[in-house]
Protein backbone atom coordinates (compact mmCIF):
# COMPACT_ATOMS: atom_id res chain seq x y z
CA UNK A 1 0.00 0.00 0.00
CA UNK A 2 1.30 3.57 -0.82
CA UNK A 3 -0.29 7.07 -0.39
CA UNK A 4 0.22 9.47 -3.08
CA UNK A 5 0.30 12.99 -2.83
CA UNK A 6 -0.56 14.88 -6.33
CA UNK A 7 0.32 18.47 -7.55
CA UNK A 8 0.94 20.77 -10.58
CA UNK A 9 1.07 23.82 -11.15
CA UNK A 10 2.95 25.40 -8.19
CA UNK A 11 4.31 27.88 -10.72
CA UNK A 12 6.98 28.41 -7.91
CA UNK A 13 4.78 28.83 -4.60
CA UNK A 14 5.23 26.29 -2.28
CA UNK A 15 3.60 27.13 1.10
CA UNK A 16 3.29 24.99 4.35
CA UNK A 17 -0.85 23.98 3.61
CA UNK A 18 0.70 21.44 1.06
CA UNK A 19 3.19 20.23 3.74
CA UNK A 20 0.70 19.75 5.77
CA UNK A 21 -1.79 17.91 3.88
CA UNK A 22 1.14 15.38 2.29
CA UNK A 23 2.83 14.60 5.74
CA UNK A 24 1.40 10.73 5.62
CA UNK A 25 2.02 10.66 1.65
CA UNK A 26 4.85 7.92 0.74
CA UNK A 27 5.31 9.83 -2.11
CA UNK A 28 4.63 13.14 -3.81
CA UNK A 29 4.11 13.62 -8.04
CA UNK A 30 3.93 16.86 -9.54
CA UNK A 31 2.33 17.23 -13.15
CA UNK A 32 4.60 20.09 -14.19
CA UNK A 33 4.62 23.88 -14.54
CA UNK A 34 7.26 23.51 -10.88
CA UNK A 35 8.59 27.00 -11.10
CA UNK A 36 10.97 27.70 -8.43
CA UNK A 37 12.16 24.76 -6.54
CA UNK A 38 11.58 25.58 -2.67
CA UNK A 39 14.53 26.29 -0.69
CA UNK A 40 14.55 23.50 1.32
CA UNK A 41 13.67 20.41 -0.62
CA UNK A 42 14.09 18.42 2.48
CA UNK A 43 10.55 17.01 3.29
CA UNK A 44 9.84 16.42 -0.24
CA UNK A 45 12.84 14.36 -0.86
CA UNK A 46 12.35 12.48 2.35
CA UNK A 47 8.41 11.26 0.75
CA UNK A 48 10.39 10.17 -2.64
CA UNK A 49 9.38 13.66 -4.95
CA UNK A 50 9.15 12.78 -8.46
CA UNK A 51 7.38 14.77 -11.25
CA UNK A 52 7.81 16.02 -14.81
CA UNK A 53 8.33 19.46 -16.16
CA UNK A 54 6.05 21.82 -17.38
CA UNK A 55 5.91 24.58 -19.80
CA UNK A 56 6.77 27.67 -17.65
CA UNK A 57 9.62 25.72 -15.96
CA UNK A 58 13.52 26.30 -17.24
CA UNK A 59 16.64 24.51 -17.47
CA UNK A 60 17.17 23.46 -14.33
CA UNK A 61 13.62 21.59 -13.89
CA UNK A 62 14.00 20.45 -17.33
CA UNK A 63 17.50 18.55 -16.55
CA UNK A 64 16.38 17.10 -13.24
CA UNK A 65 12.71 15.92 -14.35
CA UNK A 66 11.33 14.64 -17.77
CA UNK A 67 8.57 15.74 -20.23
CA UNK A 68 6.36 12.41 -19.32
CA UNK A 69 6.80 10.09 -16.79
CA UNK A 70 5.88 5.95 -17.71
CA UNK A 71 6.02 3.58 -14.39
CA UNK A 72 4.27 1.43 -12.03
CA UNK A 73 3.40 1.52 -8.86
CA UNK A 74 1.93 -1.39 -6.66
CA UNK A 75 0.44 -2.90 -10.12
CA UNK A 76 -0.52 0.73 -11.26
CA UNK A 77 0.58 1.44 -14.67
CA UNK A 78 1.15 5.20 -14.67
CA UNK A 79 1.51 8.03 -17.23
CA UNK A 80 2.21 11.61 -16.37
CA UNK A 81 3.10 14.34 -18.36
CA UNK A 82 2.07 18.25 -18.13
CA UNK A 83 -0.21 19.22 -21.13
CA UNK A 84 -2.31 16.35 -21.75
CA UNK A 85 -6.09 17.36 -22.09
CA UNK A 86 -8.76 16.02 -21.55
CA UNK A 87 -10.49 12.41 -21.99
CA UNK A 88 -11.94 13.09 -25.77
CA UNK A 89 -9.39 16.14 -26.09
CA UNK A 90 -6.45 14.49 -25.32
CA UNK A 91 -3.16 16.40 -26.82
CA UNK A 92 -1.33 14.30 -29.99
CA UNK A 93 1.34 13.06 -27.67
CA UNK A 94 -0.82 12.14 -24.59
CA UNK A 95 -2.72 9.93 -27.54
CA UNK A 96 -0.01 7.98 -28.31
CA UNK A 97 1.51 7.45 -24.86
CA UNK A 98 -1.62 6.36 -23.96
CA UNK A 99 -2.24 3.81 -27.01
CA UNK A 100 1.64 2.88 -26.89
CA UNK A 101 1.50 2.18 -23.26
CA UNK A 102 -2.28 1.78 -22.41
CA UNK A 103 -2.08 3.20 -18.28
CA UNK A 104 -4.74 2.82 -15.79
CA UNK A 105 -3.92 6.22 -14.37
CA UNK A 106 -3.34 8.71 -16.35
CA UNK A 107 -1.87 12.13 -15.30
CA UNK A 108 -1.62 15.50 -16.10
CA UNK A 109 -1.92 19.71 -15.38
CA UNK A 110 -1.75 22.79 -17.08
CA UNK A 111 -5.34 23.58 -17.20
CA UNK A 112 -5.50 24.49 -13.54
CA UNK A 113 -8.63 22.88 -13.11
CA UNK A 114 -9.04 19.90 -11.36
CA UNK A 115 -10.71 16.45 -13.09
CA UNK A 116 -11.09 13.22 -11.79
CA UNK A 117 -12.94 11.69 -14.46
CA UNK A 118 -12.77 7.62 -15.80
CA UNK A 119 -12.05 7.98 -19.68
CA UNK A 120 -14.53 5.91 -21.58
CA UNK A 121 -12.26 5.09 -24.09
CA UNK A 122 -9.38 3.72 -22.70
CA UNK A 123 -10.96 3.21 -19.44
CA UNK A 124 -8.26 4.60 -17.50
CA UNK A 125 -8.19 7.25 -14.54
CA UNK A 126 -7.75 10.76 -15.59
CA UNK A 127 -6.71 12.86 -12.77
CA UNK A 128 -5.53 16.58 -13.14
CA UNK A 129 -5.03 18.00 -9.69
CA UNK A 130 -5.70 21.56 -10.73
CA UNK A 131 -3.26 24.10 -9.77
CA UNK A 132 -1.28 24.68 -6.30
CA UNK A 133 -0.01 28.05 -7.04
CA UNK A 134 -0.97 31.49 -6.65
CA UNK A 135 -0.51 31.95 -10.33
CA UNK A 136 -3.55 31.48 -12.92
CA UNK A 137 -7.17 32.33 -13.76
CA UNK A 138 -8.26 29.44 -11.09
CA UNK A 139 -9.60 30.69 -8.00
CA UNK A 140 -9.55 27.57 -5.65
CA UNK A 141 -5.98 25.92 -5.21
CA UNK A 142 -6.16 22.13 -4.92
CA UNK A 143 -4.19 18.86 -4.16
CA UNK A 144 -5.34 15.19 -4.56
CA UNK A 145 -4.13 12.48 -2.00
CA UNK A 146 -4.98 8.62 -2.74
CA UNK A 147 -3.91 5.38 -1.96
CA UNK A 148 -2.95 2.31 -4.33
CA UNK A 149 -2.95 -1.04 -3.06
CA UNK A 150 -3.41 -4.18 -4.29
CA UNK A 151 -3.71 -2.64 -7.96
CA UNK A 152 -6.48 -0.22 -6.89
CA UNK A 153 -6.91 3.45 -6.31
CA UNK A 154 -8.63 4.28 -3.60
CA UNK A 155 -9.16 6.83 -0.74
CA UNK A 156 -9.51 9.69 -3.59
CA UNK A 157 -8.99 13.12 -1.47
CA UNK A 158 -9.59 16.37 -3.32
CA UNK A 159 -7.79 19.18 -0.87
CA UNK A 160 -9.30 22.97 -1.09
CA UNK A 161 -6.02 25.46 -0.14
CA UNK A 162 -7.99 28.19 0.01
CA UNK A 163 -10.39 26.71 2.77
Amino acid sequence: MIRIGLLSDTHGYWDEKIKKHFIDCHEIWHAGDMGLMPKDMSFYEQKCFSGVYGNIDGENCRLQFPAFHVFQKEGIKVVMMHIGGYPGKYTPMAKKLISDHKPNLFICGHSHILKIVKCPVGGHLHLNPGAAGLEGFHQVRTLVRFTIHESNIKEMDVIHLNK
